[in-house]
């Protein structure tokens, strides 16, 4: 896979399209968790038609069902201590080299400069039934905070059949509005930013830090 510490993401151009963030709360048919909420409130924001792509995705699901929404845009110096807390995490573990740490960082935490959730291109997002119960997703969303990394990436082998299924069925409804997911992490998907544009070939990501 494509990491977010890959040249190839950093390289891509911004031409930022100006669209301001919207008010994920604002969207009935999307619920919004309040676990990851920050002072600000900055978690449950997104650019304007990130939040109206999430509408029309929530839409596609089946009767009954819908996204959960954990965190949406995330503050420039949020994203630099999470991301220098997971690094102190992995020296901790016996990694010392500086390019091999922020590779295994940047599986699971953006590099500031190319954070889609700093964009408010990117959402942190599962499913839930209509008693607002998590589906089974096969692992925790940021399960990578608990040392359930095994467990993360959509693709992980091992998952149950029905754990599989959910997942498939947040990929369908997703990709269909044109999200693409950081496959070491299935709850994460973005638009419109830099990883977006290099892995659906746009020409520039149309939003940048916000």
């Amino acid at each position: 896979m494509i990491l977010l510490s890959d040249p190839r993401v950093i390289d891509t151009p911004v031409a930022d399209c100006g669209e301001p963030l919207a008010e994920i709360a604002t969207a009935s048919v999307i619920t919004l968790d309040p676990r990851e909420q920050d002072e600000a409130g900055a978690y449950g924001r997104v650019r304007a038609s990130v939040l109206e792509r999430l509408g029309s995705a929530s839409e596609r699901l089946p009767a009954g069902i819908r996204l959960l929404v954990i965190e949406g845009h995330r503050s420039l110096a949020e994203q630099a201590r999470r991301f220098a807390l997971y690094e102190d995490r992995l020296r901790l573990s016996g990694i010392t080299d500086p390019a091999e740490l922020l590779r295994q960082a940047s599986a699971f935490v953006s590099p500031v400069e190319v954070a889609p959730h700093c964009a408010g291109a990117a959402v942190d997002l599962t499913l839930i039934d209509s008693e607002g119960v998590e589906l089974d997703m096969g692992g925790a969303v940021n399960g990578h905070r608990t040392g359930d990394e095994r467990w993360c990436p959509f693709d992980a082998p091992g998952l149950s059949p029905t754990a599989r299924a959910n997942r498939n069925l947040l990929a369908q409804c997703l990709s269909e509005e044109g999200f693409v997911n950081y496959p070491s992490e299935w709850w994460h998907w973005s638009y419109g930013d830099r990883y977006w544009a290099l892995m659906t070939g746009a020409p520039a990501a149309v939003y940048g830090p916000i």
